[in-house]
């Protein structure tokens, strides 16, 4: 072999007993992180998900290095794929408005939700899913498949959530498809105080996050595996959604703009930071000034549920290192 590759028998061999070093060591531990997370997220999850995956259990490395060691290990995440919707204006529904117009932001739980049906292909035929997702959460909080695109699919993944709807109603988002026109619909949202509101006809845009989810789900599930019956996919959508999707998968990200006074130190802006950082559910703060030179902190987290906690966290740290706040902007980023 030595003369293959055309080395010396004694370097071959002193190269042998050489110990391992401290990088390879380190590498080799975050490696069993690494595939740890992967394995988590059911093969999905590519670096950047892994990097955060990384950094929410405590551990810092840079994201390159994540990317590095990933490719050498033969870890790919799914890909996303590109096809451009067909578009147009389309005109309201007569029975129905556009409650919602493209306002995809819900600042309580069960305040707007939006459905939508999909097919999915068996060796025995097609199989239906109809789902609702709330906008606060953005998690599937009802649904149902059936072999027959019909209105009572649609109906069955509503009976799921009735013991969430508030006492002064909730919003619901779909398309004109004819199972959310019919009267059998109508009637059961008259009857549960569920305000209907539909997208314009042929206007994907209007029910865009519905949309999203199908995408989702067709690209991390349906196709990278092959249902031989509609049970073997039920079950399969049922571990994607309730194992996996609700529980684990990291979703659209909240983010804060803290605006600040331009008399606060750099000193004071670390410290701010850092405190900032302590909470294990902001994975994301960094200061920076926009396009009119205005500094701001702006900070990202997952769960809306805890931005009324990370309101009295900017609070408290602000009074802390006597940083007076401008003004806080708060968005929603879609992901």
């Amino acid at each position: 072999m030595c003369t293959v590759l055309k080395v010396h028998p004694s370097g071959y061999y002193k190269w042998l007993k050489q110990p391992v070093s401290n990088l390879e060591e380190e590498n080799n531990k975050l490696l069993e992180h690494i595939k740890s997370a992967y394995k988590e997220s059911n093969g999905i999850y590519g670096y950047r998900n892994i990097h955060k995956d990384l950094k929410a259990s405590n551990i810092h490395v840079n994201k390159k290095r994540v990317a590095r060691l990933m490719k050498e290990a033969k870890l790919c995440g799914i890909g996303n794929y590109r096809r451009k919707p067909k578009y147009k204006a389309g005109s309201i529904h007569k029975a129905h408005p556009n409650h919602l117009k493209q306002c995809f932001i819900s600042q309580t739980p069960n305040e707007s939700w939006v459905s939508d049906i999909t097919y999915i292909r068996t060796h025995e035929g097609w199989i239906y899913l109809a789902i609702i997702l709330d906008l606060f959460s953005r998690k599937i909080i009802g649904w149902s498949t059936s072999h027959r695109i019909t209105t009572d699919l649609i109906i069955q993944a509503l009976k799921n959530t009735k013991y969430r709807i508030p006492k002064d109603g909730v919003i619901l988002h779909s398309d004109q498809g004819s199972q959310y026109s019919s009267y059998e619909y109508k009637t059961f949202l008259k009857h549960h105080n569920i305000t209907p509101s539909m997208s314009r006809r042929g206007n994907c845009y209007d029910n865009a996050v519905a949309e999203s989810f199908f995408k989702t789900l067709k690209k991390e599930l349906v196709r990278k595996t092959i249902f031989r019956t509609r049970e073997e996919a039920r079950d399969k959508i049922f571990e994607y959604i309730e194992m996996f999707y609700n529980s684990k998968r990291r979703h659209s990200y909240y983010q804060t703009d803290i605006y600040i006074s331009l008399d606060a130190s750099y000193s004071q802006v670390q410290e701010f930071i850092e405190d900032i950082r302590l909470n294990p559910e902001i994975y994301y703060a960094k200061f920076t000034f926009d396009n009119d030179d205005k500094p701001f902190i702006s900070i990202r987290f997952y769960d809306s549920q805890i931005s009324n906690i990370v309101d009295d966290e900017i609070q408290e740290i602000s009074k802390k290192h006597n940083i007076e706040i401008i003004s806080i902007n708060k968005t929603l980023v879609i992901g």
